[in-house]
């Protein structure tokens, strides 16, 4: 099975905004995929959307559970220190380190740069639909 460890952005985007995001999310919750997931990028996300979207209580914590759910959620162990432009990026360094991802999904142009790390193949919403979950492709 295809795993998957995914930017906050792409939670956000998925959650808040709909679009190309909620395909990924629609096919961990179909078994098709499997997303992995550790604590700094939850808190990340929940923190996103109660201070820049302004979302409630009840619907952050709603969020929480879905993704808890949803995806493999992982302890990253290792500290990683490759993005220096903006250190919070290494979190999802670490998560899909711990996690042995085949991919991390990010629209972050830091993250997006490095286009590997470790085993991760480093790619936009779009090139995964396109490379993992376009139909009759195996990656």
């Amino acid at each position: 099975m295809i795993s998957a460890t995914l930017d906050t952005s792409v939670y956000i985007r998925a959650l808040h905004f709909g679009g190309p995001a909620t395909v990924i999310v629609g096919h961990a919750r179909a078994g098709n995929i499997r997303i992995d997931i550790s604590d700094a990028i939850l808190a990340e996300t929940i923190r996103v959307l109660r201070d820049k979207f302004r979302w409630d209580g009840y619907s952050l914590q709603d969020a929480r559970g879905k993704l808890l759910t949803l995806g493999n959620y992982v302890s990253p162990t290792e500290t990683i220190r490759a993005i220096k432009e903006d250190p919070d990026d290494d979190r999802i360094l670490e998560c899909a380190a711990a996690a042995k991802s085949d991919f991390i999904v990010s629209e972050d142009k830091d993250l997006l740069r490095l286009g590997q790390f470790g085993n991760a193949q480093i790619v936009s919403v779009r090139d995964f639909i396109n490379l993992a979950l376009a139909p009759g492709t195996t990656p």
